[in-house]
C-alpha cells in the first residue's frame, strides 16, 4: 500500500477551511497528497504547483469519489455545512473500504449524538456512524464552532460598530477553536505511525463569554464595539439575505440555542480541552491571537 493521503476540501472554503490547511501540512511533511476538490480553479492550480496529484468530483458521487481513493492509504475527511454531508460520507465510506485504507479522520462535532438539537449534529453522529461500520480505521475530531464562523457572524455589523448575534446574556460562554488547530491535529493522526489513535478527540481551545468576544474584537480593530443581542427570527433573516446557505442558518440557529440556554446544557463539556497540545505539542491559538493574525480580513469583510 503507498502512503498516499486523500485529503477532501482541499482547497478550502469560508468555514475554516481545514481540508486547505491539512493539505499544505502534508505536503510541508513531504506526504505525498491527494487533493480532492469540486473544480480546477487557481486554487487546485496552487496545490498543484506545491506537489499534489488533484482530482476534481463531487464528494457525493460514488463515480467520482471511487477512482480518487485507488491506491490511498489515508484519508482526510471534511464537508461544508450545507446539504449533502450524509450522501458524502457513504460515498468516501464504501469507497475507502473497497481501497482498502487503513485510517479516516473526519472532522465531527463537538456533541454528536441522536437526538442533538441541531439536525447537522444528528447527522454528524450518523457520519461517524457509518465510518466506524466500515472498518477503515476512523478517528472523529469533534470540534467546536471555529474561530472563523464567529468572525463571519460579525463581519456584517462590524462597519457599524456592532456584533449583532443572537447569543444571549454577555456572561454567556461560547466554545471555540482555531480551524488550523483543527487542522495540526489531523495532519499529526495521520502521519504519526508510532503510536495508536484514539477513536474521537474532543477539540475545544478557547471557552470566552460573549462579552470577552466583543472585547478581543474591539481591541483587534482599535474602535470600540457594541453587543446587540439580535432576536433569532432577525438573524436568520440578515443571514440568508446575506447568501449564508439555509441548511447552515437552520444549524447556527439550533447551535446558538445551546449556547443561551445554560440553565440545561452541560456546562463540563464545554471545558478546554488539552487535545490540540497533547497531540500536536503546541497550544491552540487564542481568539485574540486569530483575530490580530486575521485583522485584514476583519477590515475589507473578505475572507484570509
Amino acid at each position: 500500500m503507498s502512503e498516499i493521503v486523500l485529503v477532501t476540501g482541499a482547497a478550502g472554503g469560508n468555514q475554516g477551511a481545514t481540508g486547505r490547511h491539512v493539505a499544505e501540512l502534508l505536503l510541508d511533511r513531504g506526504v505525498p497528497v491527494r487533493a480532492f476538490v469540486r473544480a480546477s480553479d487557481a486554487r487546485a492550480e496552487v496545490l498543484r504547483a506545491r506537489g499534489a496529484d488533484v482530482v476534481t468530483g463531487d464528494l457525493r458521487d460514488i463515480a467520482t469519489v471511487e477512482p480518487a481513493l485507488a491506491g490511498v492509504d489515508r484519508v482526510f475527511f471534511t464537508y461544508p455545512v450545507t446539504d449533502g454531508l450524509l450522501e458524502a460520507t457513504a460515498a468516501v465510506a464504501a469507497a475507502a473500504r473497497s481501497a482498502g485504507v487503513r485510517q479516516l479522520v473526519e472532522v465531527s462535532q463537538l456533541t454528536p449524538q441522536p437526538h442533538s438539537h441541531s439536525p447537522r449534529t444528528r447527522q454528524h453522529w450518523l457520519s461517524e456512524q457509518v465510518f466506524d461500520w466500515a472498518g477503515v480505521g476512523a478517528v472523529h475530531l469533534r470540534a467546536t464552532v471555529f474561530y472563523e464562523n464567529i468572525r463571519a457572524l460579525a463581519a456584517s455589523g462590524l462597519p457599524t460598530g456592532e456584533l449583532a448575534v443572537p447569543l444571549g446574556d454577555p456572561h454567556n460562554t461560547i466554545p471555540l477553536v482555531a480551524a488550523a488547530d483543527v487542522a495540526r491535529v489531523a495532519a499529526t493522526l495521520l502521519t504519526d505511525r508510532t503510536t495508536d489513535a484514539d477513536p474521537f478527540y474532543r477539540l475545544v481551545g478557547e471557552v470566552p463569554t460573549v462579552g470577552d468576544i466583543v472585547a478581543a474584537f474591539a481591541t483587534t480593530l482599535g474602535t470600540p464595539i457594541r453587543y446587540v443581542n439580535l432576536d433569532e427570527q432577525t438573524w436568520r433573516e440578515r443571514a440568508l439575505a446575506r447568501g449564508t446557505n439555509p441548511h447552515a442558518v437552520e444549524h447556527l440557529s439550533r447551535l446558538w440555542q445551546v449556547f443561551r440556554d445554560s440553565a440545561t446544557r452541560n456546562e463540563a463539556i464545554f471545558d478546554v480541552t488539552d487535545t490540540v497540545e497533547r497531540v500536536t505539542g503546541a497550544p491552540p491559538e487564542t481568539l485574540q491571537q486569530f483575530l490580530h493574525t486575521n485583522r485584514g480580513a476583519l477590515l475589507t469583510g473578505r475572507p484570509s
